[in-house]
């Protein structure tokens, strides 16, 4: 009878523990925000400290089965996350900002609260499953939620930070991707007293199955990961 799938991954996982440094294919799936800010400039540093293991790193903002798909962890929020799960927090929590390009707010001048934002060409995200997302707001215990309204709708962050660039109105995107627009002049940050502050990302693995040596250095590696190291990489390549 042929071995289960599983004991041909806990011989290989035995075998990884027998080496000097960790070999194999680490596979992670993630929403794109999750990947661009926090695990790529993680993940490229660990591959200069472990050079025998090699990352997948899978773009995915749907709730899947990380078992059933063979990846060996997955990012989420943590409400996401399924109860036989390990999470770790990955990065530092997240923040929304609003921003405009000055020539864009020169002409059209500049929103006093969120309810001003009816009279602005707002930069609408539509996601793969035809949800638009709604802009919340959070000043002490007042909460607003608006459904932006706009010319222009785009699917992806980069897209609305490429409109709100060319002045084609405001976007709402995760401060990690203006950041160095706004360091750099050529974007505003609007309303920032309003910002809506999210948990942060979690990191997550099945708590049922023995984790690759790979997998386990990886999680050792983030667990010492200097993540203001991003910010500072950002604030020297924008100035």
């Amino acid at each position: 009878m042929a071995p289960a799938l599983s004991d041909i991954r806990l011989a290989i996982a035995e075998v990884d523990e027998l080496r000097e440094s960790p070999s194999g294919t680490l596979r992670i799936n993630a929403p794109a925000p999750a990947i661009d800010h926090f695990l790529c400039p993680l993940a490229f540093d660990f591959m200069d400290a472990y050079p025998q293991v090699k990352i997948e790193l899978i773009s995915d903002a749907a709730v899947i089965d990380i078992v059933e798909q063979r990846f060996d962890a997955g990012v989420r929020f943590g409400k996401q996350l399924a109860q036989d799960m390990i999470a770790l927090p990955l990065g530092p929590a997240l923040r929304y900002v609003i921003v405009a390009s000055p020539d864009y707010l020169k002409k059209h001048g500049q929103p006093r609260s969120p309810n001003d934002l009816i009279n602005y060409d707002c930069i609408k995200r539509r996601f793969s499953n035809g949800r638009l997302v709604n802009w919340k707001f959070v000043e002490g215990d007042e909460e607003i939620e608006i459904s932006p309204t706009g010319r222009l709708t785009v699917s992806t962050a980069h897209n609305e930070l490429q409109a709100a660039l060319a002045s084609r109105g405001l976007a709402h995107v995760f401060e990690d991707y203006a950041r160095p627009y706004i360091r750099s002049g050529r974007l505003v940050e609007i309303l920032p007293e309003w910002s809506q502050i999210l948990p942060h990302w979690f990191l997550y693995y099945p708590n049922r199955r023995l984790p690759s040596a790979a997998m386990r250095s990886f999680l050792d590696y983030m667990k010492g990961y200097d993540w203001q190291k991003i910010n500072r990489v950002c604030a020297t390549t924008t100035r």
